[in-house]
């Protein structure tokens, strides 16, 4: 996906200009309809200061304050084996050059997303819903999903993104509540209002209600095409499209609503954190394709590869093509165009000892104490309990806490 990576690049680059440009005319309106006719320069100013600050901090902090508004907490191997396996595997199938970390999210509703600057400290977050909803071949769909946002760079894409149209937001409706409070009164009637000075007011007041308008648009513009690219990719590492699928219908069923997803943060995820229940299509300002339009290519797809994607997405949309031209004729396209593979044998932990790990790590966290009762009860003391011994609830016995 050189091509993609390389378009990713001068994105990226647009998007900062762009927000740059957009915050600006933001400055502009927030001055003068605070500071007066003369307050449009010194309003400039103050938004250029923003938006150097917002882009050094989504550079070196970015993916820390994704991971944060998540909820999102870092597991090791241990905690979570089945998980780090899949990660491992899609790592390798990726080619990537580290295994990125890998993150938690309590939450009952189903979703991920990958975020990072690079692929050097790149980062892959679960909820444990997804983690108590999908089976083995699922997650691994959804973690190559993610894992082709790391290698196309969307990552830092979509970094740059939602840190700064959440910029462009927070100025707008700060500048807002101020007018509604009293301080943004138009001018005009105190300097004369002879000069125009009232038109450029209520031009003001107008900027600052369409900018975060066009920062969204700006989001949605980068962030549609970019999930297509990914469930090509990612259907190539698994070679198991079905997988991918299966996973993309189970999350957008779900009828939990992500906590801790906001606008600015939900193009981020593999499916629309901010759906409606059951809402399974996509309009003009949505951060993600159809679903249903989504599963549609990847069941119809012939083989496991590349190719395979790019012939059934022309089928289903009946437009042109998604993958890039110079990546369908170069020779890992033809190398990676093989059959699709069955799903797994053998065993593999059930859903419900997936759901035991989840707990278990949370219940660790929170500092609770794990006692094995010989009725194969499971004990869970929290860190406050002040008794010295615990009674088990099924036979009764007594467990010495000291």
């Amino acid at each position: 996906m050189w091509e993609q990576i390389a378009a990713n690049r001068r994105k990226s680059i647009l998007l900062v200009m762009s927000s740059a440009l957009l915050l600006g005319v933001l400055g502009w309106a927030l001055g003068v309809n605070f500071m007066g006719r003369n307050g449009g320069v010194p309003g400039v100013m103050m938004a250029l200061v923003v938006w150097l600050v917002m882009t050094l901090t989504a550079w070196y902090q970015g993916d820390n304050i994704m991971l944060s508004v998540a909820g999102a907490h870092r597991v090791q191997k241990e905690d979570l084996p089945q998980l780090f396996n899949v990660v491992e595997e899609m790592t390798l199938a990726a080619g990537l050059p580290k295994m990125p970390a890998v993150y938690v999210i309590d939450d009952p509703a189903p979703n991920a997303f990958a975020t990072g600057r690079r692929a050097e400290n790149a980062a892959i977050a679960v909820t444990s819903g997804l983690l108590r909803t999908l089976d083995r071949d699922e997650l691994q769909g959804v973690v190559a999903h993610e894992m082709a946002h790391i290698r196309n760079k969307d990552i830092q894409l979509m970094l740059f993104a939602g840190v700064l149209a959440g910029a462009i937001v927070i100025l707008a409706e700060g500048g807002l509540r101020g007018m509604w409070l009293g301080g943004g009164r138009s001018r005009s009637r105190r300097e004369g209002g002879s000069d125009g000075s009232g038109i450029v007011a209520i031009l003001a007041v107008v900027l600052m209600i369409l900018a975060p308008i066009l920062a969204q648009l700006i989001y949605f513009a980068v962030s549609r095409k970019r999930e297509y690219l990914a469930d090509a990719s990612g259907a190539s590492f698994t070679r198991y499209p079905e997988g991918l699928a299966s996973a993309l219908e189970k999350i957008s069923r779900a009828p939990q609503r992500l906590g801790g997803a906001t606008s600015a943060t939900a193009p981020m995820y593999i499916i629309n954190p901010l759906k409606r229940t059951g809402e399974m299509a996509a309009n003009a300002t949505s951060t993600h394709p159809p679903i249903d339009e989504r599963v549609r290519i990847l069941r119809s797809m012939a083989g496991g590869g590349l190719a395979d994607y790019e012939r059934s997405y022309r089928e289903v949309t009946r437009g042109g093509g998604v993958i890039p031209a110079s990546e369908l004729s170069s020779g890992a396209a033809a190398a990676a165009n093989q059959p699709a593979r069955e799903a797994s044998a053998g065993p593999a932990p059930s859903a419900r000892e997936n759901a035991r790990q989840v707990d278990d790590f949370f219940y660790r966290k929170d500092g609770y104490r794990k006692l094995d009762c010989a009725c194969g009860t499971t004990l869970r003391i929290p860190p406050d309990f002040a008794t010295p011994a615990a009674k088990c609830p099924r036979c009764g016995t007594l467990h010495d806490l000291r």
